[in-house]
């Protein structure tokens, strides 16, 4: 089949790939444009140009997709089908109406669930103890096509944002080639999102960061793995904002008040929590460090075990 695929980040790679593998004629590829990164501001490749390239494909850059350009660019290109994964770019009417069998979308969550940018981490951090991936129609709203395709899978009380990404991504592009299949077959039969099942995974930002050692020792871990690696939790410690990378809920239970210190040692950094079970911190971040065991930092800073944890404004 003759493919324009549209995708940006690492999570985009392996549908691409997978597409390229299963020989269909990726006949353009479109992605955000270089992005300047890090204190030199050198100019970085997305990741999917990066592979692309790699494979020989073409790569178009637009800055906008209602400009009229990429519709030309799409009209000449004539290809039977769309395919985005995490393109980051809303795609117009005119654009959506284009291929024969028209766009179809990569989504990290089971929809109607989690319509939005940051499905991954709002499953995790609402404790979800299932998630998948859809591929869908494209349509006019926000993750709101028709569905085409789902995959499910359990999230491990111990997986990060990180970890749930890779796997999803990889689940999605053996998703999108067995549907893309089916596709040219026309063995698919559509099915309208439930509206009234739906909700929304708005982008993170630090505000979401701060612990609150009021909250349950689950609620409380389940932050810190739904915000790794950014913006990630975080919780002052001996004056020091830190983030908070790993946690372990312990299954120990104090009477201690919520956000009081019941060990730091070399065996441990153990907080109470508002539910009085235990939450350890396993591996932190002071600001303008390295990564490190939570007994690594303590051998810098110690923290009297009873003391009671700065609140974050």
């Amino acid at each position: 089949m003759r493919i324009v695929f549209m995708g940006t980040p690492d999570f985009a790679v392996p549908s691409l790939k997978a597409l390229v593998e299963a020989g269909h004629e990726i006949c353009g590829v479109f992605t955000q444009p270089d992005k300047p990164k890090n204190r030199g501001m050198k100019l970085q490749k997305p990741p999917v140009k990066e592979y692309a390239m790699s494979v020989g494909l073409t790569v178009f850059q637009p800055v906008k997709m209602r400009d009229g350009e990429a519709l030309e660019i799409l009209r000449a290109l004539n290809s039977d089908l769309i395919a985005v994964a995490a393109y980051g770019k809303i795609l117009p009417v005119d654009i959506l109406e284009l291929p024969r069998l028209g766009c179809i979308n990569v989504h990290s969550s089971l929809l109607p669930k989690y319509r939005g940018a940051a499905p991954i981490n709002w499953a995790i951090l609402n404790g979800e103890d299932e998630t998948g991936v859809t591929i869908m129609y494209m349509a006019e709203g926000m993750d709101t096509g028709d569905i085409l395709t789902q995959a499910q899978t359990s999230i491990d009380l111990d997986e990060n944002a990180a970890q749930l990404f890779d796997r999803l991504a990889d689940m999605g592009a053996k998703l999108l080639v067995d549907t893309v299949a089916a596709l040219e077959a026309g063995k698919v039969h559509p099915i309208p999102q439930d509206e009234a099942q739906a909700t929304r995974a708005p982008m993170l930002s630090k505000e979401l960061s701060p612990l609150n050692w009021v909250r349950t020792a689950r609620q409380l871990h389940d932050q810190v793995r739904g915000l790794y690696p950014w913006p990630a939790a975080t919780a002052i410690l001996d004056g020091i904002r830190c983030k908070v990378l790993r946690t372990e809920i312990t299954g120990e239970t104090t009477g201690s008040a919520p956000g009081v210190v019941v060990l730091a040692s070399k065996k441990g950094l153990r907080v109470a929590c508002g539910d009085g079970r235990i939450l350890d911190i396993l591996e932190l971040q002071p600001d303008g460090k390295k990564p490190m065991a939570a007994p690594a930092f303590l051998l810098g800073h110690p923290i009297p075990q009873g003391i009671a944890l700065t609140k974050q404004e």
